[in-house]
């Protein structure tokens, strides 16, 4: 769209200051040369994240219906670069937090550079290491130690062997008082492969035997480098306005000008059009200050029985259709990978033959389900993916049978009908297999005997013992019942290690 969404612009105020927010329309001149160089769908709204390196992102998303909480919890994981500098106490709050307990320790490696030496060696060292360490319990920062000389001096004690040069330090803040527990390299910070092996040592000894930080201090607060000056502050606001005025004024087309001219005289005639109304009519002024008790007493009433109208409101499904959305290999990561915890997805597998009558008696079954927000319905092509449904379907007790070489059936299994209910914040799925109708076993049957005659990959042999619509449609007809198990948790959850790449 030529024109930036209202989502994406409350996202860019409220994270002004800590990000910097570009937008691209993907339909004008001049916007391939960026689609091509970062692989960008030009059918679906995409965010790209750019953090210390450039020329890559560093984090992206894609979905067609792109809402504000999807952006905001996306935007919340790269609030922050990988090695960011420390500026002001209230940032430092914000990445090193105060340990509250022993599962929720929080270690920061602080960097000790000089201000010219940032593009050096050693800080590209540092941030090549948080690269390649991040971890969810240490935080990656860097401090200029000429800007913050009280906050360097607490953490190197010995100031003759770090001179000039640059140091790192591991630490835990105990209380918002200050005080911490810290470990400094013995040695400066050179961004050798020796450097970073020692402090590759200390993190990992650091998981086993907490104890390793034996040093304490008291730090001072960090002073705020980025706060402005008031009266600069104002005189930058005064002459941007001023310039803006001006170029309103000399630069634009009179014609363009004429609406916002008639509409500022308009609003002055009507201003005081009010102004003397008001003045000869005293008499108005008091009743208008006091309503009718009529109005108050249909307010009171008003505002008691929406409520139940509300409760049951949200029983019921807020839109007159079911919105069902392909799982492929670009909405994989938005809709299962990064889904929001809390949320599933219920995804129903077909294939390119079965694909209208199922949708549609998938969406009668779910139709009643769709008011709940937490739940997101989906498809999934047998036909390009079934090396990933069976490799789920191997963590299912006895849901999907490992087939050998001797199995001839092996790529004749049939999968259709099959509906996965998948949590991708805890990384389990509950499976809803369709029993076989009497219609279907029937023409299963008729289908026996023609098996020995025809060869196994003659596809008008397949074709010929197709199922017609009803038995197709009748594989889903308990997925309601399911459903209801599923809000309510009594179905059985497969638990399996990560989610694999959908190819």
């Amino acid at each position: 769209m030529p024109v930036v969404p209202l989502p994406y612009k409350l996202t860019a105020f409220a994270y002004k200051d800590y990000l910097s927010f570009g937008y691209v329309c993907v339909s004008l001149r001049g916007a391939e040369e960026m689609t091509r160089q970062f692989n960008v769908n030009v059918y679906a709204p995409t965010m790209l994240v750019f953090k210390e390196h450039v020329e890559k992102p560093a984090d992206a998303i894609q979905a067609r219906g792109m809402k504000k909480q999807v952006i905001d919890d996306f935007i919340t994981q790269n609030k922050y670069l990988l090695a960011a500098r420390l500026t002001s106490q209230k940032l430092f709050h914000e990445l090193c937090p105060v340990k509250r307990s022993h599962r929720q320790r929080k270690y920061c490696v602080v960097l000790l550079t000089a201000e010219a030496t940032k593009l050096s060696k050693p800080f590209e060292a540092f941030l090549s290491f948080a690269l390649a360490n991040t971890q969810d319990t240490v935080r990656f920062v860097h401090v200029y130690s000429n800007r913050q000389r009280e906050f360097t001096d607490a953490l190197l004690p010995d100031s003759d062997t770090f001179q000039g040069k640059a140091a790192v330090s591991i630490l835990e803040r105990r209380n918002t008082a200050g005080r911490v527990v810290y470990k400094t390299l013995e040695e400066p910070w050179a961004g050798s492969e020796r450097d970073k092996f020692t402090l590759l040592g200390y993190l990992d000894q650091l998981r086993r035997d907490p104890a390793l930080l034996s040093s304490e201090a008291v730090l001072p607060d960090l002073s705020d480098e980025l706060a402005p000056i008031f009266l600069l502050q104002w005189l930058y606001s005064a002459s941007d306005y001023i310039s803006d005025c001006w170029d309103s004024l000399f630069h634009n087309n009179w014609r363009e000008m004429m609406p916002l001219l008639s509409l500022l005289f308009s609003a002055l005639f009507i201003l005081f059009g009010t102004v003397m109304v008001q003045a000869f009519s005293d008499s108005n002024d008091e009743q208008e200050s006091s309503p009718p008790d009529k109005e108050e007493a249909q307010e009171k009433a008003g505002k008691t029985e929406p409520s139940f109208a509300r409760e049951n409101s949200s029983k019921f499904p807020k839109k007159g259709f079911v919105e069902v959305t392909e799982l492929t290999d670009v909405t994989y990561t938005s809709n299962l990978v990064r889904l929001r915890p809390g949320h599933m997805n219920v995804v129903l597998i077909l294939s390119n033959s079965t694909k209208t009558s199922l949708l549609q008696k998938f969406a009668l079954e779910v139709y009643t389900f769709t008011g709940s927000s937490c739940l997101h319905f989906s498809f999934l092509s047998l036909d390009k993916h079934r090396e990933w449904l069976e490799y789920l379907l191997e963590f299912a007790q006895d849901a999907a049978p490992i087939p050998n070489q001797y199995d001839k059936h092996f790529m004749e299994r049939d999968y259709t009908g099959y509906v996965l209910a998948l949590n991708g914040h805890k990384k389990y799925f509950c499976l809803f297999k369709p029993q076989k109708t009497v219609e279907e076993e029937e023409a299963m049957g008729a289908c026996g005997g023609l098996d020995s005659s025809l060869h196994l990959g003659d596809s008008r042999g397949k074709s010929s013992c197709g199922l017609g619509s009803r038995p197709i449609k009748g594989k889903l007809s308990k997925l309601s019942l399911w459903m209801e198990r599923l809000l309510e948790g009594s179905l059985q959850r497969f638990y399996i290690p990560s989610w694999p790449e959908l190819d």
